[in-house]
Formats: structure tokens, sequence, C-alpha cells
């Protein structure tokens, strides 16, 4: 069985993108603070790696009063302990700034056991996995100061082992952990040149370096084997045979386009297998992700939208070519698949408006097998023990945030256990934490979009709520249900009614609703906002007259345009990390992205494109953009430089517009660091007094 290491919540590492969830990514106010009648009020001091301009003094009475909000934490699944019934998670301590890992042991009389800290560092712990026959040792990514140069790091165990980690791979590029050989003792990683290494500052062309290494060699980057190195920077999703001959990859070229393709480890030699060569070009593009392969090496699992509009499971016969579709049954996206030890059953994730459910299958008839009823919520990372087939998932809902299960023994009687207890903080009812509900209006062209929203309690806020719009990032990601973290005090307390659309462009709706935004189209999506302000209007329970907009990444553009377009019908909006203009951003982004990018937003290159681009870049039309804007950035970020947040500050400042720029330095695309998060979190609950609150 390939033990395979995938993002912590399933899905490409390299596609990650900002969203209210992870979030946090917002702070601000607009007017000075009155001056005090008597002795001057203790102050919120924001760090030394804060760059804060504009911002008022944040008092400390509202961080006091609001520090029961800044303080879940749940618990992701990372891996399996190869020969104990232990698991290793990742987590927020009590009094850190950022997650790491620690290892939890099986429950005992239905009570979590205690967590055990196994690294401790500044930056958070991305990813990791045991070393699978021994267990003495783990792999682990981590980057520096949110710059996404993920290093690869050994970390020895037992009470004798030395705790330092050790570093595997050379600094100047960024890695990435793959998978371990089913044998052991060696792994497989993905490296990519970074710009900070090429004459002039950038590359125009990027390649990708698989290499085998022994973790343990007193020299790996002597020792290490390079097995390929193949054009573009788009290849994840590694898959390796049982028989540690054959590694499948997925190929991504765009969120509507990828490929399949296998690496001989041995002769280094690669083939594409998906799409075969007879699958017809008026068929247009798909998408193809690996999933592994079946235990005698026959077949190759993966999922693929070739027949529809939603990515099924099938199976693909290596020999003759032949295609089994398995889950054409299930009208959702199909992500996540993980074997059992033994091969005969696999485990999918499918994405059901937004929602993840598990759904389990027979390897050999390629039937559904049925599963007990699984804890209310959006399930993430479901991982079978290598031992005993129990399978290990994390899930997340509106009362809470992600806590892992397991499910021991097969179909219906499987026994569900809890392996931690998130923490919510003293003085909040996470009970009371309403659930989102979908929502749905149509575009200025009759096009369906939906959303999610959230309102306040109605028992304690009464009349018409103003809104508070939020907008996802990617833009091939989604609004998904689950914890709305921090972010549930501006419902409960502040009355603010929470809008999460999925526009135009955004994935779980099918292929043609992702393609919908790309190149020339690409302002049909902020379309879709100016649409869903009409349906505001219509609601009888919301205040079309106070709405504020929000966006991280590609959110942020939309907040940008947004502002640049409906001025006049908003109060206030927040750019985080966001484009303000696309052909600075595509030539400053770094270049292992630049080619993907290109075909979501279209080529600076070609002359009419670049034009259009221009044309619609929300820095050139900054002179529209006329209520109060709050822009937010990590000075380290590889994805959206902070060159993109600095040059919109500077040309709105021009207009005599209210901006608000905070920048840390510490940070990339998006904050990490609690104390960061926190001081985000206090200016923003101004801004929205100030703007969307005030009377």
């Amino acid at each position: 069985m390939s033990k395979h290491i995938k993002a912590k919540d399933g899905s490409p590492a390299r596609l990650a993108c900002v969203s209210l969830a992870l979030g946090l990514f917002f702070s601000g106010t607009l007017l000075a603070p009155a001056q005090a009648a008597e002795a001057p009020a203790a102050l919120v001091q924001p760090n030394t790696n804060l760059l804060v301009q504009g911002i008022p003094a944040i008092p400390q009475s509202l961080a006091d009063d609001v520090a029961r909000y800044t303080d879940f934490r749940g618990h992701g699944f990372v891996d399996w302990h190869p020969h104990k019934r232990e698991l290793l998670v990742s987590h927020r301590k009590a009094g850190a700034n950022t997650a790491q890992l620690f290892s939890v042991g099986a429950p005992k009389n239905g009570k979590p056991a205690e967590l055990q800290a196994l690294t401790d560092a500044p930056d958070p712990v991305s990813r990791a996995a045991y070393e699978p026959k021994t267990g003495k040792y783990l792999v682990f990514e981590r980057a520096n100061g949110g710059d996404e140069v993920a290093q690869l790091y050994r970390l020895d165990l037992g009470a004798k082992a030395d705790k330092t980690p050790q570093l595997l791979t050379p600094p100047q590029e960024r890695h990435a952990l793959l998978s371990w050989l089913n044998a052991g003792g060696e792994l497989i990683y993905a490296s990519t040149p970074l710009d900070r290494t090429a004459q002039g500052g950038s590359r125009a062309e990027v390649t990708t370096t698989f290499w085998q290494v022994n973790p343990l060699a007193s020299e790996p980057l002597k020792s290490r084997r390079k097995l390929a190195e193949l054009p573009g920077g788009g290849w994840f999703g590694a898959q390796l045979s049982w028989d540690d001959k054959q590694l499948a990859l997925t190929r991504y070229l765009s969120a509507n386009e990828s490929q399949i393709w296998l690496l001989d480890l041995k002769s280094g030699a690669v083939r594409q297998v998906l799409p075969a060569k007879t699958q017809e070009a008026s068929e247009g593009k798909t998408s193809y992700f690996s999933a592994g392969f079946s235990k005698d090496g026959r077949h190759l699992w993966f999922t693929g939208d070739r027949f529809g509009e939603f990515r099924e499971l099938q199976r693909l016969n290596l020999a003759s070519g032949e295609v089994q579709r398995v889950s054409a049954h299930i009208p959702w996206d199909a992500a996540g698949v993980n074997f059992s030890p033994d091969g005969r059953r696999l485990v999918a994730q499918f994405n059901v408006e937004g929602r993840n459910e598990l759904h389990l299958f027979d390897t050999q008839s390629a039937k559904e097998l049925p599963l007990p009823k699984l804890p209310q919520g959006n399930v993430l990372g479901a991982h079978f023990d290598a031992r005993r087939g129990e399978l290990a998932f994390s899930v997340s809902n509106a009362q809470g945030p992600s806590q892992i299960y397991s499910l021991d023994g097969h179909g219906a009687t499987a026994k569900l256990a809890a392996w931690t207890q998130a923490y919510a903080p003293p003085g909040v009812d996470t009970q009371a934490f309403p659930e989102q509900q979908i929502i749905r209006w149509k575009s200025f062209d009759g096009q369906a979009i939906s959303g999610l929203m959230t309102l306040p309690p109605a028992q304690k806020f009464t009349g018409k709520r103003p809104v508070l719009i939020s907008i996802h990032g990617g833009p091939e990601s989604q609004a998904s249900v689950g914890f709305l973290n921090r972010n549930n005090y501006f419902v409960m307390e502040q009355g603010i009614a929470l809008i999460q659309p999925n526009v135009r462009g955004s994935s779980g709706f099918g292929k043609s609703f992702l393609a919908m935004d790309n190149g020339f189209k690409r302002e049909d999506s902020v379309k879709d906002i100016g649409a869903l302000l009409d349906w505001i209007a219509t609601q009888p329970n919301l205040d079309a007259s106070r709405v504020l907009i929000m966006g991280g990444s590609y959110g942020g553009y939309m907040t940008l345009a947004t502002a640049t377009h409906y001025a006049d019908r908003i109060a206030g909006s927040i750019d985080v990390v966001g484009i303000s203009h696309f052909v600075t951003f595509l030539k400053n982004t770094e270049s292992y992205r630049r080619d993907l990018r290109r075909v979501e937003y279209g080529d600076e290159r070609d002359p009419a494109m670049r034009e259009h681009l221009e044309k619609i870049s929300p820095l050139t039309n900054a002179q529209l953009i006329k209520k109060p804007l709050f822009v937010i950035q990590g000075k380290n970020d590889p994805r959206v430089p902070y060159t993109e947040a600095e040059q919109i500050v500077a040309k709105v400042r021009e207009n005599g517009t209210p901006v608000w720029y905070l920048r840390a330095d510490n940070e990339g695309h998006g904050f990490s660091r609690k104390e960061n998060q926190d001081f985000q979190f206090y200016a923003t609950i101004l801004f929205l007094r100030e703007t969307l609150l005030k009377p």
C-alpha cells in the first residue's frame, strides 16, 4: 500500500487558497479614537513584525472583551503510527502561536488521551509522516515566515532520541513530501527551484525534480537518487504502487485540465496514461487525479470528469485501457481516496454542496459498502491504519473546530471512537452557534449562483441585519460548511449576517461552472456579486444599505473589483492578500505558479489579453474606490507578492479615501501566527463598528 502524503485538508498542497475558515485575515478602523476624559486607557501594542499604517490605537478593553472568541483549538489528523494504536495530529496548544505536531494514544473509557508534543517552533508544521516500518522517526515539512519554501526534516523519536530536527533538503528550493516506499527506510519527495536563485529574479521555464532518499543517511543530499526531472511546477498527488516500482503522478495544467502519468522508479521513464490517446479532442478538456493502484498492480484508481460535470471515482485497467465508472450514481466531485491495508476497501470523500461526505467501496467488486452514522459535519483527511484497517478522519461543524474520530471494524457495525476533544474558551456557548444555510440567486445572465448564509440569533438581534460578504480565493476554491472560528463573533455579538458566495468559477458545482470566469469572462464573477446585492435588497431580514465586502487572495481581487463597480452600494471593503493588478501579479508571482495562473486569468503576453487585464484590474480603476478600504498582507507571500497590496494602498490614498494597511513581515499568504491574527481581529471589530455598524 502506498503511504502517500497529502495536504491536511486532503486537497493538493499547491492549490491551497485563502478562505474565511482559515482566516481571520482582517483588521482596521476608520476614525481616530476619542480623547480620554481621564487617564489614558491601556492600548494593544502591535508586535514588532507588524507594519501598521492608518490604524488607530486599539483599546485593551476591546481585546479583553473578545478574548473568549480568539482561542478555539481543534485537531487535524496527520498519520497513524505503524505499530501502536496511536495518531500523529496537528494542534495549537494553549498559549502557542502556531500549530505543531503531537502524538496521541487511543482513547480510554471513552475519553481522549493526553497529547504529547513532538515539535515546537515559530513556524507551523504543514505535513508529516512516520517511517512506515519501525516508526522510530518521522519526516515533516516546514517553511519559514509564510514563504512556502517547505523543507523536509527528520525527527527522531523515543526517550533517548535527540529531538533536534535534522534538515534533509537544500534550502534554496521548495520541497514536497510525497510518499514512503512500502518497504520502508526511504522516501520520495519533489523539489522546485525558486526565483531567488534565478538570474534576473525570474525563470522562463520551471521543472520539478523527483528524488529518492534515505533520511537516516549521514549526508542525505549526497546520497539521494534523482528519479526524474519533469517540465512545469504542477506535479502532485503521488501514488506509489504496492511493489514500489511505479509512481502515479497528477500533472495539473489548470482547474479544468489535468493528466495522469506513470513514473518508473528504476529507469526514470515516464508515460502518460490519462487522458488516453484514443480520447477524442472533441470531448474538450478533462481533469484526472490519481488515487492509487490496486494491490495486484493491474488497475489504477482515479477521479475524473470525462463522463459528466463532476469528477467520478473510476478504475483503469492498465493493460487494456478499459475504464470502469464506479461512482456514477453519486452526482458530486470525488476526492481524498485512501486504501485499506489489504487493498480490499477504499474510502473516498464526496463534496456535496460544500460538505464532504465519506463513502466506502469494495475494490474488487467496485460496489459501495455501508457505513455507520458518522458525526455531523464536514469530513476531512480519512485514512486507514496500515495494521488493523481502522479508519481515522477529522470532522468540523458549526458548533466546533475539527475533532478526530475513528471507525474500527467493518460495515454498519463498526465502532466509532473520539480521539480528541476540541477546545472552546470559557464564556462561549458553541452549541448556540447557528448553522450555515444555502441560499440561491440568479445572476445578470440567468445563471444560478449559490452561497452560504449565517444569520445572527433573532431573539437577540431584531430588525434588518447588516451584511458581511466574504468571498473565497482560488478562484477555484469553494465556500464550505464548517466551523466559522472567531468569525462567529461578528454573527453572535455584532448581529451581522455573514454571506459566503460561490460565484462562477468556484469548484464543486461542475466543470462548466468552474470555467465560466476564465480569461475574458473574469468580470462576470464580479457581476455575480452585483446580483447578490440585488438579492439582499429583496430580503426582509437583511439591510441592503449596510453591506461590507471582504475576501482573500482571489477573493481580495473580487473585493477590490466590487469596490470599483459597486462603490455606492457598500459601506467599505477588506482586501486580504489580494490581486490588485493582473499584469504585475503575473510578472511577480513565483515562476512555478505563473503558467498555472495564466490559464485561469489570461496570458499577459498576448496583446489583446494584456489590454483586457489592464482594463479590468482594480489598480487601473482605483479612482472609483470611494469607501473605506482595509488592506492586509504578508510580506513573504510567494503567491500574491506584497507589492500588490502596497500599490493599491498608495493609489487609493490619492483619492483621499481612508485606507488602512496592516503588513506582517513574518507571514505569507495569510496570517498563521495567533498574535498576528489577534491584532487583525481586534482592528476588524473596530472597522466594522465604524463602517458597517455605524449609526
